[in-house]
């Protein structure tokens, strides 16, 4: 099953610049995705960048940097620029990897990648987990998605979906045993047939309600498969305060 991690590396953000080369125990953080990342077993491992010290400090740790436009939207249009570059086919898988997430596992990579191929008609898929708290499956800022029979999205959501009609009549304090709630985690791996075509696709009305990017594909009749996890991976490293923490967890 051969497949290629992208992770795209900007240093411009607006909570915490330069965020990629902060240092984690004497590792930028993208080298410390990208070592975990080559654990997957990934043909390759990319890192897709608008910043030469970015690219620079990439390559002294022996990976390899793909310069790409300072103007893109999102890092899914990165990853697309790259996928063309180097001349993939329509069918090669290419995951993206968010490079805030050091201490992802290589495992749910490989799981993603491994759904993709395995689930012919998808061309897209990610990853989820059960969810257990009530006040998790509750939070908007949580995503919930539901699955099918074979492993497909039917439909992400910021709501509290699926609704356990009876046992949630009066509020929601816990949740049935049986009840299929499931976390959405923002790993995807894609066809590159599909990356090619998913920036010309006019967004769609749920989208923009939702504030859902997959929900796109989905409109437009494109199906998602979904690998379920059995816990979820360390959140990603949004602002220095999380980055603070993470060096804690480091220190222990």
């Amino acid at each position: 099953m051969p497949f290629t991690v992208i992770i795209p590396a900007r240093f411009a953000s607006t909570r915490f610049p330069g965020k990629p080369l902060a240092d984690i125990a004497g590792k930028p953080m993208v080298v410390r995705v990208a070592k975990q990342a080559s654990k997957s077993g990934a043909r390759e491992v990319l890192i897709a960048t608008d910043h030469a010290e970015i690219a620079r400090v990439v390559e002294a740790h022996g990976f390899e940097a793909v310069m790409t436009r300072s103007d893109h939207a999102t890092g899914t249009d990165r990853i697309a620029e790259v996928a063309r570059k180097r001349g993939f086919k329509a069918s090669h898988i290419v995951v993206n990897v968010q490079g805030d997430e050091p201490l992802i596992p290589p495992a749910l990579i490989r799981s993603v990648a491994a759904s993709l191929a395995t689930h012919r008609d998808a061309a897209i898929a990610t990853a989820c987990h059960a969810i257990k708290s009530a006040a998790e499956f509750a939070n908007p800022n949580v995503v919930k998605v539901v699955l099918d029979n074979a492993g497909y999205a039917l439909y992400f959501s910021r709501a509290t979906i699926p609704y356990a009609r009876d046992a949630f009549a009066n509020a929601i304090h816990t949740l049935p045993p049986q009840l299929p709630a499931y976390r959405h985690l923002g790993i995807y791996a894609y066809r590159c047939g599909f990356l090619n075509k998913f920036n010309q696709l006019k967004p769609a009305t749920v989208e923009q309600f939702e504030a859902l990017e997959q929900l796109r594909a989905m409109a437009h009749g494109y199906r998602i498969s979904v690998a379920i996890t059995r816990s979820a991976p360390h959140p990603g490293i949004d602002t220095p305060e999380d980055l603070k923490r993470l060096l804690r967890q480091f220190a222990k």
